[in-house]
């Protein structure tokens, strides 16, 4: 299994609508709204890291309005820590 955390700046008030969206991609395991730097929190988990990649450049990135991406890969699994 492979994971990865992205971090996601958007446009102001389009929030909600990216996480509707979000929620779509059957790789995306947990959203969340949050306050800071950035403005949604994402947990993708797959079976490879080339389709993490994928899925960050193809499908989450052509998102409308979301305007940044910081992807955090682990360096261990959840079921390891």
């Amino acid at each position: 299994m492979a994971f990865a955390y992205i971090l996601i700046k958007c446009k102001t008030s389009f929030e909600n609508q990216i996480i509707e969206k979000l929620l779509q991609i059957k790789e995306v395991k947990d959203v969340k709204g949050i306050f800071g730097e950035y403005d949604i929190f994402v947990k993708l988990e797959t079976d490879s890291q080339q389709k993490i990649e994928e899925i960050i450049t193809k499908k989450i990135r052509k998102i409308p309005y979301i305007t940044t991406t910081n992807s955090l890969s682990p360096t261990t699994s959840d079921d390891q820590i």
